[in-house]
């Protein structure tokens, strides 16, 4: 068997290691000498972008938030439901995962940062969450492994109650936040709908094939209007 071919490396903000390697055609990126993400399992990733995006391809000009470009399959996947004159905003922490993405990681995903609705942001999230009220028809959460941080301990504070309002504002009446995450989170569910999202969750498939391990979406449906105000009592 061949040994495994480092690409890259780079320390994150908090200051992890993170590596790019290859073998046989399969990339993997490392945290701390542990895998986060494999190119052999990005069925969910495209699980995702489906349940964001898919009433989107008749909207006119949708705006998109993409958060986390990992090795760039849950942004193709939302590239290919939108329409030409979509915008789509590619947040990501991690210079060097764009400079990957542009690089040896490129055709995995038949190129994506070179579409020309793409705009890459080499931020925090939530940092575009914040400045963005009301901007977004939809917005995709594929940081870190979901609400139980791996890489990041600041990652959390995507998922807390104040990462989660903030997606909510972000969002345009009748907009869609949905999550990727390893694992299955009640608490995160219901933290959803605390903020006012109609939400739930689904387990879906890591790979495109039958069989394999599963990750779960959550997905949360800013309402279309707000409810009106309860009567005063007479």
């Amino acid at each position: 068997m061949k040994p495994w071919k480092e690409l890259g490396q780079t320390v994150t903000p908090d200051g992890n290691d993170m590596r790019l390697t290859e073998r046989d055609g399969e990339y993997v990126i490392l945290v701390n000498g542990q895998t986060l993400m494999s190119s052999r399992t990005h069925g969910s990733e495209e699980s995702l972008a489906t349940r964001a995006c898919g009433r989107l391809a008749t909207v006119e000009r949708p705006r998109v938030l993409v958060g986390g470009l990992g090795m760039g399959f849950t942004l193709r996947a939302t590239l290919d439901l939108l329409p030409r004159d979509a915008v789509v905003t590619m947040a990501e922490l991690v210079p060097a995962v764009v400079q990957w993405n542009r690089g040896p990681l490129a055709p995995l995903a038949d190129h994506p940062l070179g579409d020309k609705r793409v705009r890459v942001v080499i931020t925090d999230v939530g940092f575009s969450l914040r400045t963005h009220t009301g901007q977004f028809d939809a917005i995709l959460l594929d940081v870190d492994n979901g609400p139980s941080a791996f890489t990041s301990v600041n990652n959390c504070g995507l998922y807390d109650n104040a990462g989660v309002a903030a997606a909510f504002a972000a969002l345009k009446p009748g907009g869609t936040l949905a999550v990727w995450s390893a694992w299955d989170d009640r608490k995160f569910e219901q933290r959803l709908r605390f903020h006012g999202f109609n939400a739930q969750s689904e387990r879906v498939r890591a790979r495109r094939e039958k069989g394999g391990s599963k990750h779960t979406i959550f997905v949360g449906l800013k309402p279309a209007s707000d409810p009106a105000p309860p009567r005063a009592r007479r």
